[in-house]
């Protein structure tokens, strides 16, 4: 009998069991977006490469791109935020706008336990509105999804980008991935990069930061939604978030208050990444599940 053809190294066929336990899962989030008045759109998988360089980091190595047979540059999507960012410098919708959107996104790295080279995020985004509000907002969702979901021991953290702004992009980097790689690993890195052994002590003394005035503005606010400190949501000052638009508050959604455990979901804001698109700068904040680790904490 002929073998049939295997799937690619990252990707993978999804079989019924997964793909109604994804839809289930889909089904219900909608429910709680829908109460807060967001609505759906789609946007293509495939962008103009030039859409999506330059928005990054040093992340955007992992972007799939090619020529068409017109010799045009394009590639597949990285995630879901920078086509919404081209999409509202396109239509000029109606402000705030609030969106929900499912699709693939794909990613160019090394295969491992949760992470695939093609994968489902599940997004949704507050655009037009500098107010805190809607970044409780957005928490606020995430966390009434999760409990939805009879995820009971989730919970968001969350920090200010803000904090690191005179700090180098590298060193920023560096502190995401604290709880992921070693710190020896992580100096060793940066003293190749050239820095120094008081750049790195900052690796060292980031826990000892204290809370800014917009997380404790977002605290304030989630409270006032209900949601409670230490049970819902938490301040994580090693959160840093890699990609290179964020601007002010940025979160993850855990499995619980483990920083070491794979984040289920994570987002922020992101007021400048529109504004690359267009001459007007439109705020926006927004966060995407990551649907295959979302199930797996399910199951957990």
């Amino acid at each position: 009998m002929q073998k049939a053809p295997p799937t690619p190294k990252g990707f993978r066929d999804i079989k019924p069991d997964l793909a109604k336990k994804r839809r289930d899962v889909i089904g219900k989030i909608v429910d709680v977006l829908e109460e807060f008045g967001f609505v759906p759109i789609e946007t293509p998988t495939v962008e103009f490469a030039s859409t999506l360089k330059g928005k990054y980091g040093e992340e955007e190595r992992l972007i799939y791109e090619f020529k068409d047979r017109g010799g045009r540059e394009l590639a597949l999507r990285y995630d879901l935020t920078v086509p919404l960012a081209r999409y509202i410098a396109t239509y000029n919708p109606k402000l705030p706008f609030r969106r929900w959107q499912t699709g693939q996104v794909f990613r160019g790295e090394n295969p491992q336990h949760g992470r695939y080279r093609e994968f489902t995020q599940f997004d949704f985004d507050s655009v037009g509105s500098e107010s805190l509000e809607e970044d409780a907002k957005i928490v606020t969702i995430a966390i009434k999804s999760a409990r939805k979901l009879g995820l009971e021991t989730a919970q968001m953290a969350i920090n200010d980008r803000n904090v690191f702004a005179s700090i180098h992009i590298d060193i920023v980097r560096a502190i995401d991935k604290l709880h992921k790689v070693e710190i020896g690993e992580l100096e060793k890195e940066l003293k190749g990069k050239g820095f120094t052994d008081r750049d790195i002590e900052i690796l060292k003394n980031i826990d000892k930061t204290v809370m800014s005035p917009n997380v404790k503005k977002v605290f304030q606010h989630l409270e006032e939604q209900g949601l409670k400190q230490n049970r819902d949501f938490f301040f994580d000052p090693t959160l840093a978030r890699g990609l290179d638009y964020y601007t002010g508050t940025i979160i993850e959604l855990k499995p619980t208050n483990d920083l070491t455990s794979l984040s289920i979901g994570a987002g922020g804001r992101y007021d400048n990444l529109i504004g690359s698109f267009s001459k007007k700068q439109i705020p926006a904040v927004g966060f995407s599940f990551g649907l295959d680790r979302l199930i797996e904490a399910l199951q957990d």
